[in-house]
């Protein structure tokens, strides 16, 4: 368990996504660059099982924006997207109505 203070310090905001492709010779990651609100990013996400990338264009998720950046398969990634888990298969997290780019997640 972590305590509220540890919760606090992750800083989660809403990205819209301006592009997505395929991680050559993956069947699972996509490349993202995302909105946060005036900032774009780009990330890494396991989605490529679930989504192709034409369909997420456009599409609001939440991020989490403090994550240490990291390397998968090469590709740097800034970021999170968060996703529920269905059986192993990951399900994109989305808000009900469109909101800014950046909006923090409380």
């Amino acid at each position: 368990m972590i305590n509220y203070q540890e919760f606090a310090k992750m800083e989660i905001k809403i990205a819209t996504i301006l592009e997505a492709e395929r991680v050559p010779n993956t069947d699972k990651l996509i490349k993202l660059i995302v909105d946060m609100g005036g900032e774009k990013r780009q990330l890494v996400a396991g989605i490529g099982m679930k989504y192709e990338p034409k369909d997420i264009i456009g599409k609001q998720t939440p991020v989490l924006a403090n994550l240490e950046p990291a390397k998968i398969r090469g590709v740097e990634s800034k970021g999170m997207i968060l996703a529920a888990d269905s059986s192993g298969t990951p399900i994109m997290l989305s808000p009900l109505e469109k909101v800014p780019e950046g909006s923090k997640v409380k």
